[in-house]
């Protein structure tokens, strides 16, 4: 069975766990108030803009309307979200969590997502550690 949305009926791909609760707020909502929300099971709805092409562990989801974005991250084969998502809307939750990084954190993370995305990274674009939230995902359902 599919999501009904102005009167269109679209398929779904339903991962994790079932979604718990009722109603998803947009990743431009959460992230106007990250603190309120840290250490909260938090569900968004958004537009999936990028997934691990190796795993499948991650997916950005970012709100059209604001252009925030937030990740939603599982341990690896917990959940595989579809490499080919991007694009399509989605509905994730799981639990917010708060990332506090010294500047070397950052410079390895933002290492590590470079090669992953097979683009070259310069270090000298991180000044500083930084603090950045994403979602602990237990569950979420990507329409088609």
């Amino acid at each position: 069975m599919g999501l009904l949305l102005a009167g269109v009926c679209l398929a779904e791909t339903k991962l994790g766990k079932p979604l718990g609760l009722k109603q998803p707020m947009t990743v431009g909502d959460l992230m106007s108030e990250p603190e309120r929300y840290a250490g909260k099971t938090v569900q968004v709805k958004g537009k999936v803009t990028a997934v691990c092409q190796m795993m499948g562990c991650w997916m950005m989801i970012t709100d059209e309307a604001s252009a925030k974005a937030i990740r939603i991250k599982v341990e690896d084969g917990e959940i595989v979200f579809p490499k080919d998502a991007a694009g399509k809307s989605a509905i994730a939750e799981g639990k917010l969590v708060k990332i506090e990084q010294t500047k070397q954190q950052a410079i390895a993370a933002a290492k590590h997502e470079a090669e992953e995305q097979g683009r070259t990274f310069d270090p000298s674009t991180i000044r500083s550690g930084k603090t950045t939230y994403q979602i602990q995902g237990t569950g979420a359902v990507v329409l088609d």
